[in-house]
Order: C-alpha cells, then sequence, then structure tokens
C-alpha cells in the first residue's frame, strides 16, 4: 500500500528534500499589516528578519485552515495512496497538528497524524524518516519516526527575550528566567515543551554553549545548524564542531534559515541545531 507523506512548513526542510521524497508541506500563516501570508511565500525568511525588529505592529501567526489539509489528503488518496501519515509540530506549541486532526475526521482510518513534539529540524528529522521508510509500510513508518524521536536533540540560544515574552508562546521559559529581557535564553525543545537550561550576557558566551551542547551530543546520524538571519553564527559553530569533534559527522549537514513562522517568536540572530545521533545496538534490537 503506498504511503503519503504529509507535514507541515515549520519543518523547515529545504525544498530539494522535499522533492526528492515527495513530500506534501502545507504552509502555515504568517500575518504581516493584517496580511496574511502563506509561509514561505510573499517575503523572503532575510527580508523578514531584517524587518522585525521594526515591525509595527507585530507580526503574528496561524495555523492553515481544515480545509488546506483536507485538499492534500484528498489529492494523495485520489492519486494513488492507500493511507496517509500526517506528521506535525509540537502540538504544545502550536494549533497546527488539532487542525489537521479535525480534517482527518473527512477521511475515516486514512490519515494516521503524529505529533512530532518538536519544531523545525526537529520535525523535519522524523519526516524525513518516515518517508524513507515509507516503501515498507505505515508500521514501518511509525517506528522510524518514534525511533527518531528518542534520539533526537534540538537546542537554541536566543538573542534576548522580548520575543518569547512578547508571544505568550511559552511563559514558563519566561517565568523561570524571570523575564529579564537583557539575557540570551538557551533552551531544548524536547517531549513538546520549550525547556530552559540556562541563561548568558553576551553573544559570544551563547556561541560558546551551543558548541558544548553541540559536542555532549557525540556521533550523529542527521545534523542541521539552524539560525534566525545569523548564518556566520552558524558558520563559526560548525567550524568549532570541525575542529574539535573526534568522532565522524554527518556528511550532509543542512544550515537553515528558520522560517518566519518560527522566527516570530524566537526573533532574530539567533542560533540553535536539530541532531539525531545513531542507532546503538540495544536500541536497534527493539525497532
Amino acid at each position: 500500500m503506498k504511503l503519503g507523506i504529509v507535514t507541515d512548513s515549520t519543518c523547515d526542510l529545504p525544498n530539494d528534500l522535499i522533492e526528492q521524497h515527495r513530500l506534501e508541506v502545507v504552509p502555515s500563516i504568517l500575518i504581516l499589516d493584517g496580511k496574511e501570508y502563506a509561509d514561505g511565500s510573499g517575503i523572503s525568511r532575510e527580508d523578514f528578519y531584517n524587518r522585525l525588529a521594526a515591525l509595527h505592529p507585530y507580526p503574528t501567526t496561524a495555523a492553515p485552515s481544515i480545509g488546506d489539509f483536507a485538499s492534500r489528503y484528498d489529492s494523495l488518496l485520489s492519486h494513488g495512496c492507500g493511507h496517509v501519515l500526517s506528521i506535525h509540530a509540537a502540538g504544545t506549541l502550536t494549533a497546527i497538528i488539532n487542525v489537521a486532526r479535525q480534517a482527518a475526521h473527512d477521511f475515516p482510518n486514512k490519515i494516521t497524524i503524529v505529533d512530532s513534539s518538536s519544531l523545525s529540524l526537529g520535525l523535519g528529522f522524523q519526516v524525513l524518516a518516515a518517508a524513507e521508510a515509507a516503501e515498507m509500510g505505515l508500521q514501518a513508518a511509525l517506528d522510524a519516526v518514534e525511533s527518531t524521536r528518542k534520539r533526537l536533540s534540538v537546542f537554541a540560544a536566543l538573542d534576548t527575550m522580548e520575543n518569547l515574552k512578547r508571544s505568550g508562546r511559552v511563559p514558563g521559559v519566561v517565568a523561570q528566567l524571570g523575564g529579564l529581557l537583557s539575557i540570551k535564553p538557551v533552551v531544548e525543545i524536547k517531549d513538546g515543551s520549550v525547556k530552559p537550561i540556562g541563561a548568558t550576557r553576551t553573544t559570544k558566551q551563547s556561541d560558546e554553549r551551543m558548541l558544548n551542547l553541540l559536542l555532549e551530543v557525540g556521533e550523529m546520524e542527521r545534523l542541521a545548524i539552524l539560525h534566525t538571519n545569523a548564518p556566520a553564527r552558524a558558520k563559526n559553530l560548525l567550524n568549532g564542531l570541525m575542529d574539535r569533534q573526534r568522532m565522524s559527522v554527518p556528511r550532509d549537514i543542512l544550515f537553515v534559515n528558520v522560517t518566519a513562522v518560527i522566527g516570530t517568536h524566537l526573533g532574530a540572530n539567533g542560533l540553535g541545531f536539530a541532531a539525531v545521533r545513531p542507532v546503538i545496538a540495544s536500541e536497534r534490537s527493539n525497532l
């Protein structure tokens, strides 16, 4: 049975991988000056981040419509797919997956919805795992997603607390770090939560913390260096990894300027990574 794969634009997967694996990506909505943009259309990520600090009113975001998902599901099922696996951003952080579930009601027993409990390439790497296993069927794809999630590390160093505080999406981080806008929070995205693990006063300190966290991952099967319009910081993070890493790193490392729908809540000049460690022997026996 042919399996279709659907995700949303917060997966941050590059277009070449989307096309290679024939993924259906439903865009979230970015709202600027009262006008709605499908995520990735109408304004480039670079332009968005360059303008972000001066935008008034501040941009907001919204989930896709039920119809957006339903049309993708219907198209896949009408063109030979016997089932659709729909994998989305953490339901604790966005309404996207709830909309997907509502759309799935019109296709009983044909759609399986999965909460990735993550964002950006934390979601994207799970989608890739599913796509690579899709030819072996739904259960194999679900097993690949679960395995990837267990081996996933996603961290970010934000340049300011201001955007998190304004968005209101993760009040726990603001509360735990005292709401100080002058600090630069370091967070982990895990199990659907944004968990503060510290804070720094300078960008240099943040970069060193991120490098240490990346080195602690050890050997990696997949790696994406993430940033919000901070390519120099992203390059320096990779250079630091190459200089100090003693184990092998993935051949195809992704560099991703994070989508504006996520960046609205994180702010510009942030740095992060998503990494998947290899399956070890004890884990492989349980797959």
